[in-house]
């Protein structure tokens, strides 16, 4: 009995070895073949979430153009000039502009200000801009009176929770959390974060949350780290995440690139710092955080963009070459093919964000001129 118990034993050890050893093969296998499906299904998710993102409102209120000399342009990464830039530190806080702002249509002959268009007419403790549409639809309109104006409804509403602004010459920091409205219906939610001065540089971070569940942040800095981020998930699932960074160092006479990473879906691509070293690794990729060892990836940079301090697919001045596990190679620009063009125009638009913030920052420095001038 102990010798057929000891020879069953023994037969199940080895099935069982031989069932782990089969399934880490399969495993392995699977996970080294995957990388052009996972690849390819990732870009698929991806086209579909912009695909939803363009029809939405939200993608709408992004994508509109605003007053060219808005206040706001200041702190995006197309700096221009506005009417305070040379003006001592101040700040306008919430509390000073909290309220209720309707437009109203108004027949001006010489250079109107913005603020002519609005009154203020109820109170609040968030800073709320209500107007037309239409106006949103056309910026321009805002600013020319036309007989239909009377008849328009404020169906486009800015809800402003949080807004700080301390400026003055060459230097910001600015706060803004806003809920957009569009007749009842609510957009999504921006929260924009920046700011710039001579010792940290500058510093900005625009984040929408889409209504239909799609959250698309730009994350951008300058000073002696380069960074820049560019992510679009739905929840907790990563969809595409391009992030770069760059050092200086006190020797180097520009910034060196430090690390550099791709996600698309469950694929990622890294490349890294050496150990000891101020170069760079190769680049790995993996497939649900499995390494795919036999798969290549070669980086394309163009150095004759304009803008070479930032090297991303996003900034149209790098590209990425993948040669698959069965030789087959293509760019990811290929992969993405046009859903990469609704991508940059996304980020274009969210590192801009023109009208929502033209808008209030216009109506708020009104407000802040006119109090200082009572």
């Amino acid at each position: 009995m102990k010798t057929k118990n000891y020879y069953l034993g023994l037969v199940l050890v080895l099935l069982g070895f031989l069932t782990w050893s089969c399934t880490n093969k399969d495993e392995a296998s699977l996970s080294q073949g995957s990388l052009k499906t996972s690849l390819n299904t990732s870009v698929q998710s991806l086209t579909t979430a912009m695909t939803a993102i363009s029809a939405s409102q939200g993608y709408q209120v992004l994508a509109n153009t605003g007053p060219t000399s808005a206040p706001s342009l200041v702190k995006s990464t197309t700096s221009a000039s506005a009417s305070f830039v040379s003006a001592p530190k101040d700040t306008i806080t919430l509390s000073e502009i909290a309220g209720i702002y309707d437009y109203k249509a108004t027949k001006y002959k010489w250079h109107p200000e913005l603020f002519d268009f609005f009154a203020k007419t109820g109170t609040s403790s968030d800073f709320i801009v209500r107007l037309p549409a239409t106006k949103v639809k056309n910026p321009n309109s805002l600013f020319h009176f036309m007989a239909i104006d009377t008849t328009l409804v404020n169906n486009y509403v800015i809800d402003v929770s949080k807004y700080n602004y301390d400026f003055g010459r060459f230097l910001w920091d600015y706060t803004l959390a806003a809920t957009i409205t569009v007749d009842n219906v609510q957009a999504g939610t921006l929260n924009i974060v920046s700011s710039n001065n001579r010792t940290s540089g500058y510093h900005f971070t625009s984040d929408f949350l889409f209504s239909n569940g799609y959250d698309a942040k730009v994350v951008y800095s300058t000073g002696d780290t380069i960074l820049s981020d560019y992510a679009i998930t739905k929840g907790s699932t990563i969809l595409f995440d391009e992030k770069f960074t760059a050092i200086k160092s006190d020797t180097a006479s520009r910034h060196r690139e430090r690390e550099y990473s791709l996600t698309v879906g469950n694929v990622k691509i890294v490349r890294s710092p050496v150990k000891g070293s101020s170069g760079l690794d190769s680049a790995k990729v993996y497939v649900n955080d499995v390494l795919q060892t036999k798969s290549k990836v070669e980086f394309i940079d163009i150095n004759s963009k304009a803008d070479t301090t930032e090297f991303s697919i996003v900034g149209h001045n790098r590209d990425l070459k993948i040669t698959f596990d069965d030789g087959t190679t293509s760019t990811v620009s290929q992969l993405l093919g046009s859903t990469i063009t609704g991508v940059r125009t996304l980020f274009t638009s969210l590192r801009q964000v023109y009208f929502a913030t033209s808008i209030v920052d216009w109506v708020a420095w009104d407000i802040f001129i006119n109090r200082k001038n009572m």
